[in-house]
């Protein structure tokens, strides 16, 4: 059984397009990645999959439950962090906390302190006196105190610092190890490379790539970077190409031969061929989509 299935999932908001024939399969026990920049679908997919709004068409399961007919059984079991928080004013970070233990049923004392102590946070200040990066810290206590088997994160890193993040990481790792699935939805590719296993690229509202980490990334293309003279008339699968003065940068997805000879015409004085990150990989897709409108 995947921890999320979905096949052609669709979500219009009347004529406006928020995610088109979407199918996306996450396995339990993955570190899944889902990449997109702001407006992808990423958020929507999100909130449908967790039954807060409804699908126009199309069908989904989380932990093998319908998002329609089994919402208050897959929230039980589902940790979700939204990119963007809001909290009852008023409340101490320690009464939110409880209020939220109290909603799953569960005493989350012990996971809470703990999560809490790792992240730095202090319980005792009012939510609404808190910064951006330590709303998020509430937010991601929430999310995790009552060992979900599913973690859904929505942009987690959003104004925590660089040690903070780490920590997150870290506490998202173990997690991880310890079976629970965590489907994190960032726009940072760093994020998706250094922690996920498997991820998807969405485009448009549809997924335009999916599958493992390492394989997105060895798409064949090649960075070449070199200082010269260069003549790139009529050569097929250049992108990106970026020149300042005698330097010259380009993403090449082209004939490895046709290339190498044309290097060889040139008068090239210092080169560089090497694998792209998965960001190139990523701004590849959606160069792409610019180059079809």
């Amino acid at each position: 059984m995947n921890a999320i299935e979905t096949k052609q999932l669709t979500k219009f908001y009347g004529s406006a397009r928020g995610i088109e024939n979407l199918d996306l399969s996450v396995e339990q026990g993955d570190f899944f990645g889902f990449i997109g920049p702001n407006g992808a679908g990423k958020s929507t997919t999100i909130r449908t999959l967790l039954g807060l709004i409804s699908p126009t068409g199309g069908s989904a399961s989380v932990l093998g439950l319908d998002i329609r007919r089994e919402k208050p059984q897959l929230l039980s079991r589902v940790g979700y962090l939204p990119s963007e928080i809001t909290f009852y004013p008023g409340m101490k970070v320690s009464q939110v906390l409880r209020l939220s233990a109290r909603l799953r049923n569960k005493n989350c004392d012990r996971e809470a302190a703990e999560l809490c102590s790792r992240l730095q946070l202090d319980v005792s200040r009012r939510v609404e006196d808190l910064s951006l990066g330590n709303r998020k810290k509430v937010g991601i206590v929430c999310a995790l105190q009552h060992s979900p088997e599913l973690l859904i994160l929505d942009e987690a890193t959003s104004g925590l610092d660089p040690l903070m993040q780490r920590e997150f990481f870290e506490i998202l790792q173990e997690r991880n190890r310890e079976g629970t699935t965590v489907f994190l939805s960032s726009h940072v590719l760093s994020e998706i490379q250094h922690n996920c296993s498997r991820a998807a690229i969405i485009r448009g509202g549809k997924i335009v790539a999916s599958g493992a980490v390492s394989e997105l990334a060895d798409s064949g293309a090649r960075r070449v970077q070199l200082r010269g003279q260069l003549d790139l008339t009529g050569l097929t699968g250049i992108r990106g190409l970026s020149q300042a003065g005698d330097s010259m940068s380009f993403l090449y997805s082209g004939d490895l031969p046709a290339l190498l000879g044309r290097l060889a015409q040139g008068k090239v004085q210092d080169l560089t061929i090497a694998e792209p990150d998965l960001e190139e990989i990523f701004l590849h897709y959606y160069e792409s989509e610019a180059d079809e409108k």
